[in-house]
Parts: C-alpha cells; sequence; structure tokens
C-alpha cells in the first residue's frame, strides 16, 4: 500500500467487515496450541498456562488496545499478576506506548522510591499491521511482527536525573536534546515505547512516584479510530503468539537442557528488553518434593539483589503475593561472614526467612539479579535430600551435586 491514508482506509475496512476480529481469535487459538508441545505438563502447569493465555491477553489488551492512545500519552502501570520473563517481583513497570515517536515530557515526584530507572524502547513493526490478516502466517509471522522482541536504545537512572527539593523530576523525552540542558532521554526513529522500572526495597513501607507524561506539540486528545483498532488487535495477537512461542523455546531450546543451572548473560537480558545497570541470571530449576536446592553467594555492593522461583512459563509462583517465591537483599538473612545461602524445599529444613516454598511445583525458570553491581559473585548450587538437609544442617553440602553458575556478561 503506497500511503498512510491507503493503510488506514483498509485496516478500517477489516474493523468493520469483522475480519480484524476474526483474524485475532484465528491468532489466539493458535497460540493457545503450544500446550501441546509439553505432554510432560503436569496438571498444575496445564492449569497454569490458560491462565498465563488470559493474563496475557489482559496485559496485551491495556498496552495496545487501551494505552496506545497516540494523543493521550500516559505512564501506565502493568496489570496486578501479569509476569512475563522473569519478571521482578520488588519492581513495577510502568509503560507508556506509541506507534511513532513524538516529542514528550515525563514528569512527576519520586516520592520514596530509592531507585527507577527509565529506558526507551524500539521494535521493527510493519505501517500496515492493521491492513492485513496474521493467522494465515502463524508463527511465521513472527519474523517479520514480534512485539515481544523490543531493543533497549536508551536509558536513564534515577541517580541521573536532577531532582528538586521535594522531589519533582522533568525529563524531555524526544530524537533532540533540550536546548536548556534538562535530563532527555533519547529517542529513535524506529521507537514504540518507554518503560519506566521502579526498584523498591522495603515496598510496604515506600510510596510510590507519581508520574505523568505529556505530548510537547500541544496536540489534544481526540476519539479512537478504527484503523488503530484494527491494528490494536493485530498488535495483541501477534502478542499472544510471541510469548507462547518464547516460553516454549527458552524451556525446550534451552533450560530444560541444563536444570539447575544460573547463566548471567548480558546478552540475553538485553535482547528482552533488559537495561545495562544490572546482572541477570537465567536458569531452569528442578527439584522433587523429597529435595532442597541450596543457592549459595557473597553478594556485592549492589542497589538490590533478588532471586526468584518461577513456572515453566515464566510467572513468578502465586505464593509471591503472600511474601514468599522470593529472597532479597532486604529479606535475607546472611551468615557471619556476609554469605547468603537460600533454600528451596517443599518444607523449610531450618532456613528461616532464606527458604523459598516452591507452592507444589517441581520445575521451573529461575532468576537471580544485581541492580548497580559492578559485577555479579559467584554463585553455587547444591541439589540434596531435604531430610540431610534437615539432619546435617550446611554440613550436608559437603556431599551434595555441586554446580557453579556460568558468566558470559
Amino acid at each position: 500500500m503506497s500511503t498512510v491514508e491507503d493503510v488506514d482506509t483498509a485496516a478500517a475496512a477489516r474493523l468493520r467487515s469483522g475480519e480484524a476480529w476474526q483474524d485475532f481469535c484465528q491468532v489466539i487459538a493458535r497460540a493457545g496450541t503450544v500446550i501441546e508441545r509439553f505432554p510432560d505438563a503436569s496438571d498444575l502447569e496445564r492449569a497454569e498456562w490458560f491462565r498465563f493465555l488470559t493474563r496475557l491477553m489482559r496485559n496485551g489488551a491495556e498496552r495496545f488496545m487501551e494505552n496506545c492512545e497516540p494523543y493521550r500519552p500516559r505512564a501506565q502501570i502493568t496489570g496486578w499478576r501479569t509476569s512475563i520473563n522473569v519478571q521482578m517481583p520488588d519492581q513495577d513497570h510502568y509503560l507508556t506506548e506509541f506507534d511513532e515517536p513524538v516529542d514528550l515530557r515525563l514528569y512527576g515526584n519520586r516520592n520514596t522510591t530509592p531507585y527507577f530507572v527509565l529506558a526507551a524502547w524500539s521494535a521493527a513493526q510493519p505501517a500496515d499491521l492493521g491492513a492485513r490478516s496474521w493467522a494465515p502466517a502463524g508463527f511465521d509471522g513472527l519474523e517479520e511482527f514480534d512485539p515481544a522482541t523490543l531493543r533497549t536504545t536508551a536509558h536513564l537512572s534515577s541517580d541521573e536525573v536532577h531532582f528538586d527539593a521535594d522531589g519533582s523530576f522533568s525529563i524531555r523525552v524526544s530524537k533532540t536534546p533540550p536546548s536548556d540542558g534538562g535530563d532527555w532521554l533519547p529517542l529513535e526513529e524506529d521507537s514504540v515505547g518507554l518503560l519506566l522500572r521502579v526498584v523498591h526495597h522495603r515496598r510496604d513501607e515506600e510510596i510510590p512516584p507519581t508520574v505523568h507524561v505529556e505530548r510537547l506539540d500541544g496536540a489534544p486528545p481526540r476519539p479512537l479510530t478504527p484503523a488503530e483498532a484494527s491494528a490494536g488487535l493485530a498488535k495483541l495477537g501477534q502478542w499472544l503468539l510471541s510469548y507462547s512461542e518464547l516460553v516454549r523455546s527458552w524451556w525446550h531450546d534451552n533450560f530444560s537442557k541444563r536444570p539447575n543451572q544460573l547463566r548471567f548473560s548480558r546478552q540475553t537480558y538485553l535482547s528482552n528488553g533488559g537495561v545495562p545497570d544490572r546482572h541477570f541470571a537465567f536458569g531452569a530449576w528442578e527439584c522433587a518434593e523429597d529435595e532442597a536446592l541450596v543457592l549459595e553467594f557473597e553478594p556485592p555492593e549492589c542497589e538490590q539483589w533478588i532471586f526468584q522461583l518461577c513456572n515453566i512459563w515464566h510467572e513468578n509462583l502465586d505464593n509471591y503475593e503472600d511474601g514468599q517465591g522470593h529472597i532479597n537483599k532486604f529479606m535475607a538473612v546472611p551468615d557471619g561472614g556476609g554469605r547468603v545461602r537460600i533454600v528451596v524445599s517443599r518444607i523449610d529444613p531450618g532456613a528461616g526467612p532464606n527458604w523459598v516454598d516452591p507452592y507444589g511445583h517441581t520445575r521451573g525458570l529461575m532468576g537471580l539479579r544485581f541492580i548497580k553491581a559492578a559485577t555479579p559473585p559467584a554463585v553455587t548450587l547444591y541439589r540434596l535430600r531435604a531430610d540431610e538437609l534437615s539432619r546435617d544442617g550446611w554440613g550436608a553440602l559437603a556431599r551434595a551435586a555441586r554446580i557453579e553458575a556460568d558468566v558470559t556478561d
């Protein structure tokens, strides 16, 4: 199609005829079939899979249908319990979505938030995505349009932001820097959004930031157009398809082949929209009901560190809402020498606050991240019988299988 007007006309026609909706339904039906690639999935994992799809739909609908209004930008916090890509429990995500870069101002007050980092994302996005059907291409269509593959092009941390005495801030977000030398986050020609990561130390004791976004050209809000709705359905469908394929490929092509191993890889993390202020190790965990996993490391100086368990769909376990399923810098109790030992086991073998309950799971993904650390520490994992750990304490580790984490940063 030769012009933007032609594309919008075709996209609007697809919406009016119902073709855009039917195509969306076919795409999400295709995404649901990914569970067939997991014949060994437990009943719990199958139940979580279909809930995962509904969470993806909720997350994607909020992003691409509700929060992608070009003339009404906002920083919208992601939905309750919609975690993707081993999302950090002690971090909130504020998203601003757009189809093409415009000059913006992000402003507000940090309140008592200890640390945040703002990043700009870019992604390949066909100009006519709402004007054609995606279901016939199936998973092959992700080679052309994959909204889950994002490239971080710029980031700005709260350490670099200038705050007023009361904690207020203002950041220009644009392709060109501000003439007054104020805080600036650059955009590129293919920028499609912003992500503000708000890191908490002790969430219950902190006041989250207030964040607003405005267009600098003063353009007023306007109603949704049929072409935009058609494009939003296409994005939402491809989003579900992409993350369904991502969890399959991460498990089958990578993590399931090396259980109970952690690997710090800057390349892997940044390829999924990460920011370089942290070292992040992904891995698969496997632990039978009568076994225990022990992670041992000496944390470096850092803003925050966190270890978390996830299911095979990359989601935080449901018990994180009860303060379980993860351990962070401000929850863990180190030994007298500063070393931390974290125990994953169905029953607490005496680890106290360093115990993580797998909550009915025997496998999944795990993540260990260190924010604002110069380098990641050496990490050792042990797998042993839980009753031996309960009986012999840390002395049982001398007889346990030992695995060292990899660093490929």
